[in-house]
């Protein structure tokens, strides 16, 4: 089916143009810091000795010592509980929240963002950290077991399975929720369930904070991650070219992952829209709708195109109803009768849900505060206050740079987003661009860290504040989002471009760059390699050292988490969770039909 305003030439020329941003940025801070790793991965030395060329040396040398595959196995073996909580507990309690109604899905919300806002892996090593001491009790208890080599792994798991569940579960709610309301319930559902695993996976692979500051790897190498390996061979032996092997590795096992992902996204025809917010009774209900609302077509779209009637004033803001298709509220809508109450369309409304909703949703909340009762324990307790992290300048490191990094990685992928998912240079194979970015969708700071940390010393830049900025101008998988519900927004838009895609995907920028500042200023790894100084830590570095000077004390649990940042990002999440994350929806293949902007 092609739209009915194919976009012209000089609208995909601004494609283009939008575009131009993202791809320099992915080829200066992507493509060529992941050829100059593997560049560096057939050399030895780097760091204290000239570097020497070696051929597949490193390679030979690494496939055949059983660290590097006993690092896998046990780095592989950490995924798995966060990737059962991902695929089994999330989507089961979106489907509760889904069926229970408007205020359980949005209590829910709410809930499940606190577990996001305080998410600190050090923070959380920290917690974990007092179970090392004599008087360590109850849960913490468990921790004695990275005394052992024997035990130390299976412990290692067991704590970063329990600690990450709020979190975890958290995510995969949020993701799957709009999947249920998109007009192609179950197979948005498999689709973001996919992506889901593949995410799971990917963040599996790269731990890195949780196992250095509670075990730096041992006993006796017990507990080395993929990532711990490479920081090992490259910042601890300062021999750049194993160090650049891992990584170069990994690399490839999360590019192959990325790239799956790019397929499921573009295979499903997958795509993201905005409903508009339907007037609720009571009840948390939604209202039924007239029989007559004739502007929403077979598919849920509105009906249109040039020589059509204009809809009636009281038609929403882009052509349907208030409540009109896939791309509204399902449960208010035409195609759907029968899901007009609380249930999404794949799934009816029954009269128990709303207590079926409420009961999983306290379920699981109590579960997520019995596991991470170490944290609120030790965030609660007064203990170091006042300690270097707690500083003005401390957070001025963190969340500067946090914050500056956010916003250029995102606001360059916004502007690719409009290029391509709005304005369509490619027509209906424009997703297709997005698999130039989908080698790098998962990949964090650690693969490319060798590389990046050699570049910064190269420009002068290590040990100084600007060096603490993180090096990348196109955040992939902001750029992943955006474009998916530019898409979606451009398909069903007739009116002006900016009107039907930009203002309406504009907060959906600011969501994911508060995201991404949130991921960057609780990150460790690279403020770890760039500051020596203690006057330009960032409060993970700063926690993390004061905990290897003060092995004896008791840690300062919430340093990473100050109450002001707490208060005002959970702020911003609810209002974005209720004032517009609550009105997404995922749909993919049915109903699907290429566009651009109205002409």
């Amino acid at each position: 089916m092609t739209s009915p305003n194919p976009p012209q030439p000089s609208y995909r020329a601004i494609g283009w143009l939008l575009a131009v941003p993202a791809f320099l940025g992915a080829l200066i801070t992507l493509v060529l810091p992941t050829g100059q790793t593997i560049w560096l991965s057939f050399q030895r030395g780097g760091v204290l000795s000239e570097s020497t060329h070696v051929g597949f040396d490193n390679y030979g040398r690494l496939l055949g010592d059983g660290a590097f595959w006993r690092a896998l196995g046990f780095t592989l073996s950490l995924t798995l509980v966060p990737l059962l909580v991902a695929v089994v507990v999330g989507p089961l309690l979106a489907v509760a929240l889904d069926r229970a109604g408007t205020w359980p899905r949005r209590a829910g919300r709410i809930a499940l963002s606190l577990a996001i806002v305080t998410f600190s892996p050090v923070g959380v090593a920290a917690a974990w950290f007092r179970s090392l001491t004599p008087e360590a009790s109850g849960l913490l208890a468990l921790g004695e077991g990275l005394r052992d080599p024997a035990t130390a792994p299976g412990t290692l798991r067991l704590i970063i399975g329990v600690a990450t569940f709020g979190l975890v579960c958290a995510l995969a709610t949020i993701a799957f929720l709009p999947a249920l309301r998109g007009g192609t319930p179950v197979g948005s559902t498999v689709a973001v369930g996919g992506l889901v695993a593949l995410a799971a996976i990917a963040a599996g692979l790269q731990t890195f904070s949780i196992a250095l500051v509670l075990t730096g790897g041992g006993p006796q190498r017990s507990t080395e991650t993929l990532a711990l390996l490479q920081y090992h061979y490259a910042f601890r032996l300062a021999d750049f070219g194993p160090g650049a092997a891992v990584a170069t590795v990994t690399g490839v096992i999360l590019g192959g992952l990325g790239v799956v992902a790019a397929i499921v996204v573009v295979a499903s025809r997958m795509r993201l829209s905005l409903a508009k917010a339907a007037t609720t009774g009571p009840s948390g209900l939604a209202p039924a709708t007239s029989p007559q609302a004739p502007y929403a077509g077979p598919s849920g779209r509105p009906v249109g195109g040039p020589g059509a009637p204009p809809p009636p004033p009281s038609a929403g803001p882009l052509g349907s109803p208030p409540s009109a298709g896939p791309h509204g509220d399902p449960r208010t809508v035409g195609p759907f009768p029968s899901a007009r109450s609380s249930g999404s369309p794949g799934f009816p409304a029954r009269s128990s849900g709303p207590a079926v909703g409420i009961v999983a949703l306290v379920v699981v909340v109590a579960v997520g505060v019995l596991l991470t009762w170490p944290w609120i324990s030790g965030a609660l307790s007064s203990d170091g206050a006042g300690a270097p992290a707690g500083g003005l300048r401390t957070q001025v490191n963190t969340w500067v740079p946090a914050v500056a990094g956010a916003l250029v990685s995102v606001g360059v992928a916004y502007l690719a987003a409009l290029g391509i998912g709005g304005l369509r240079p490619l027509g209906r194979r424009s997703e297709w661009l997005l698999a130039v970015f989908a080698p790098w969708l998962f990949v964090g700071p650690g693969p490319l860290g060798v590389a990046n940390w050699q570049n910064m010393r190269d420009l002068g830049l290590l040990n100084t504040f600007l060096g603490l900025f993180p090096p990348l101008l196109v955040s992939v998988p902001a750029l992943f989002v955006l474009t998916l519900l530019c898409k979606g927004l451009a398909e069903r838009g007739n009116r002006d471009f900016f009107g039907s895609v930009v203002l309406p995907s504009l907060p959906m920028a600011g969501i994911l760059a508060g995201a991404v500042a949130l991921v960057n200023a609780q990150s460790l790894y690279w403020p770890l390699l760039t500051a020596q100084d203690p006057d330009l830590f960032t409060a993970p570095v700063a926690q993390m050292t004061q905990l290897n000077r003060f092995a004896g004390a008791t840690p300062a649990v919430g340093l990473t988490t100050p109450l002001l940042v707490v208060v005002v990002a959970l702020a911003a999440v609810v209002a974005a969770q209720l004032g517009y994350l609550d009105r997404l929806a995922v749909s993919t293949a049915k109903g699907s039909r290429p566009g651009g902007p109205a002409a």
